[in-house]
């Protein structure tokens, strides 16, 4: 997959409540402020799985809890991508099926006998962020299509799970200009980058600069990013 130096920067600048809410907001709220930054609480990235080999660890690039006050709303997860991957499908159904096996927890009443969890459960829903701007996603985006041909009497017994992909350097113009957070920086890059293979700087202000650079410089081959993080590293001004 990809190096441990991407996955983390990657992590980094969506952690921050502002940009994942711009992301989720624009993206899946069609520009609709529906989650505000104050309602989202970081969730474990990391979970454990039996594995051929014993248990295993599998780690997401960043998911958040959206509350209202001590309510779960819904458990969001995204997914980052500079290249197609084809066992996609696979891998968001495992990080889905252990969010929603974690809502399976058990609380012990006054006598300490062992009770199930009553609070409401919650939808789980994975975003991927496809990054690639040279040609669209040519992936499997389901199970099915992950699987391949198989006994057409299993078909109505096997569930079929869709993937919800969004091309980043594919977003209109409207959609770019809409975002409010650094994330407006990363998907203008990726359109640009699409449409005229080159790339006029924003002039717009970057709030995380060192993690949205990191993040730049992980996802592109752009060496001014890692030029510009490294001066920023040695105390620089960024113009």
């Amino acid at each position: 997959r990809r190096m441990a130096e991407k996955d983390m920067t990657e992590k980094a600048l969506e952690s921050f409540n502002e940009v994942f809410s711009d992301i989720v907001n624009n993206l899946v709220f069609h520009g609709t402020r529906k989650v505000r930054e104050e309602e989202l609480e970081q969730s474990l990235l990391r979970t454990v799985y039996e594995g051929e080999s014993g248990l295993l660890e599998q780690e997401r690039d960043a998911a958040k809890y959206w509350k209202n006050v001590n309510v779960r709303i819904a458990y969001i997860g995204m997914e980052n991508e500079a290249e197609p991957e084809r066992d996609i499908p696979l891998r968001i159904i495992g990080y889905d099926g252990a969010a929603y096996r974690s809502q399976l927890y058990y609380e012990k009443d006054e006598e300490g006998k062992r009770r199930r969890n009553r609070n409401p459960r919650y939808p789980v829903m994975t975003m991927l962020l496809y990054f690639g701007y040279e040609d669209h996603w040519n992936q499997p985006l389901t199970l099915y299509d992950s699987l391949g041909k198989f006994p057409e009497e299993l078909r109505p017994y096997v569930n079929d799970y869709k993937v919800n992909l969004f091309e980043i350097a594919w977003l209109t113009d409207e959609q770019v200009a809409q975002f409010t957070s650094d994330f407006q920086i990363v998907a203008d890059y990726f359109v640009q980058m699409r449409k005229n293979r080159k790339y006029v700087p924003s002039k717009k202000q970057i709030i995380h600069v060192r993690e949205m650079l990191q993040l730049m410089s992980a996802l592109t081959k752009d060496n001014r990013f890692r030029e510009i993080c490294e001066n920023e590293e040695e105390g620089e001004e960024i113009h």
